[in-house]
């Protein structure tokens, strides 16, 4: 049985979802300072990310019954205009076959042989296209170099994160463990604001 849209989007995106898949607490506890390492709002931050990453994982599988849905409406629709499409090439009009029209034009009934393309106006309509192509083409690739250049960046900032190397922020203290145990203590007051609320 050929794997449905479903189940490539739900085996792609969701088996790696659950934070303790990829992360353990003790691995994520060994991320902080040795000296911090014990503190009990580590378990928490990393209870309250598991939480947050089950609902983001509910949230993709709503998304992806969504899309499925909406591949079904344009696999018919596709299949509506292709018959459509396939009964005007059966057409003649003056005993002239319009299937190259049709391919041109796409499937519409208001196109006649008077309508048809000659060499002087096919060619600027070529040159259009392919102009059009190339600047599609060269926006895209801007696009995925960006992506990539963001990307790329995104990995080192998560390497520095790893490895303890954080940048300096305007009005960090030099110890980057006490930063870290004031905005956990932070988290905590917020989440306890939040369950008394």
């Amino acid at each position: 049985m050929a794997p449905t849209e479903a189940s490539i989007l739900s085996n792609f995106l969701l088996p790696p979802a659950p934070l303790p898949a990829f992360i353990t607490l003790r691995q994520f506890t060994e991320l902080f300072p040795r000296a911090l390492q014990s503190e009990p709002e580590i378990k928490v931050l990393y209870r309250e990310l598991q939480h947050q990453r089950a609902i983001d994982a509910d949230d993709v599988k709503r998304n992806i019954a969504t899309e499925v849905k909406r591949g079904e409406k344009q696999r018919r629709a596709t299949f509506n205009s292709r018959q459509k499409a396939d009964q005007f090439d059966l057409l003649e009009l003056g005993g002239r076959d319009i299937h190259g029209e049709a391919e041109l034009f796409g499937p519409s009934q208001n196109h006649t042989p008077r309508d048809a393309h000659t060499i002087r106006t096919v060619v600027p309509e070529l040159e259009r296209a392919s102009t059009e192509l190339e600047a599609q083409i060269a926006a895209m690739e801007a696009e995925s170099d960006a992506l990539l250049a963001e990307i790329k960046s995104s990995i080192g900032d998560l390497s520095d994160l790893r490895y303890g190397r954080f940048a300096k922020t305007p009005g960090a203290s030099e110890d980057v463990s006490h930063d870290v145990l004031v905005t956990l203590k932070r988290l905590v007051a917020a989440c306890d604001v939040a369950k008394d609320g």
